[in-house]
């Protein structure tokens, strides 16, 4: 779906042409949690990974064991339980990711129904990364693009409220009197 070439803005009878290095195989991926506390800033926590050629073989997306480090991680930098409100991803309700946090007593998951993106509050962080860091941009490679994303997600996570507002457009709150354990 990538054009071969790309057209901007420029002077009148001079429009430039930039060549677009497009149709690479690699694929990136960003595991991200936003974490919300009452009474303290919302926190995002994320994992962003280059996955290589899919020519090369190996897994195309974040597997089991990716998952896994990101609530361990997240569970070290919060110092605290966590409650993981998930969407039905097939990896999220992988037997061993299961087993894993079954065994756990600081992690506790509910499922989302499906198909409703709007309950998720991380799709409002992606909505802002595609209107923010990757709108009107022609990434070079997909090192330029990582580069993007990181800064991306690190102004988002200094700034909480945009956070917050991720969860006030899902019409969630933290004081939510009851959630349901499928």
């Amino acid at each position: 779906m990538t054009p071969p070439t790309a057209r901007t803005w420029s002077r009148r009878g001079d429009t430039p042409v930039i060549t677009v290095r497009g149709r690479s195989q690699r694929r990136i991926s960003i595991a991200a949690l936003a974490c919300y506390k009452p009474g303290a800033h919302s926190r995002l926590i994320y994992r962003p990974m280059v996955h290589p050629d899919h020519k090369a073989g190996g897994r195309r997306s974040f597997a089991w064991t990716d998952y896994r480090n990101l609530l361990i991680r997240a569970h070290q930098q919060l110092g605290k339980p966590i409650v993981l409100v998930w969407d039905i991803l097939n990896v999220h309700r992988d037997r061993r990711l299961r087993a894993l946090i079954d065994a756990q007593d600081w992690v506790t998951v509910y499922y989302l129904p499906p198909y409703a993106p709007q309950l998720n509050p991380v799709e409002g962080i992606w909505s802002l990364l595609r209107r923010r860091c990757q709108a009107d941009t022609a990434f070079t490679g997909p090192a330029h693009l990582m580069r993007a994303l990181r800064r991306g997600l690190r102004q988002v996570q200094y700034q909480p409220d945009l956070i917050d507002g991720c969860l006030t457009g899902t019409g969630l709150t933290l004081t939510t009197p009851r959630l349901q354990r499928q």
